[in-house]
């Protein structure tokens, strides 16, 4: 009866430990999934955090690229406007400085005689400012006789100041060498070409 007994408590606790871990077993592999489970999520995350990052990396370099190329562009902009500005003021001296010469009368003098030459030149006015007009008004005269050119009408016009316009057929077409319209000209005629100089040496 004892040796039973004693079977009956070693099958007992055979059964409690064989129990015991399968049970252990099954906990194990449930935490061994769960584990594998958490560690994919988490990696995962890394994953979307790591791609997330690039991305708002790459969009930050090419903001920053943008920002660079369009600070580079409006630099490059100010500075040929300034090189422009500055041009203009350079043929601004120039020009007022023949205008304000000895050469200036010569000119006005060129001007009419090309007009006059011309058939359908008729009436031939040449406008100067008021101050011009007093200074060279005798001159210019006994010049456009000596050259046979005594037609020729020297009028006063306070609206621009320096240089001379001619009028021809009563005042119906005129060419204007004011010195504003002289340096536009010139400066129309240089600024592209100091634009292409600019452009080389980029």
């Amino acid at each position: 009866m004892e040796i039973q007994l004693q079977e009956l408590i070693e099958q007992i606790k055979k059964d409690g430990v064989d129990a015991a871990e399968i049970q252990a077993a099954a906990i194990l592999e449930s935490a061994k999934a769960e584990a594998e489970k958490i560690i994919a999520e988490a990696k995962s995350q890394a994953d979307k955090i790591m791609a997330e990052a690039k991305n708002e990396n790459a969009k930050v370099v090419k903001s920053g690229e943008d920002a660079l190329r369009q600070a580079g562009r409006n630099l490059l902009i100010s500075f040929r406007e300034s090189v422009t500005r500055e041009l203009r003021a350079i043929v601004s001296d120039n020009v007022n400085a023949v205008y304000s010469s000895d050469a200036f009368a010569k000119l006005v003098i060129n001007a009419v005689e090309c007009w006059a030459g011309k058939p359908e030149a008729d009436d031939i006015s040449v406008i100067l400012n008021g101050s011009d007009l007093a200074k060279l008004e005798e001159a210019l005269l006994a010049e456009l006789k000596e050259k046979m050119l005594g037609g020729v009408t020297l009028k006063a016009n306070d609206n621009f100041d320096g240089g001379f316009r001619v009028a021809v057929n009563n005042g119906a077409v005129y060419y204007d060498y004011s010195a504003e319209a002289v340096t536009d000209m010139l400066s129309n005629y240089l600024s592209p070409k100091v634009t292409a100089l600019l452009k080389e040496a980029e």
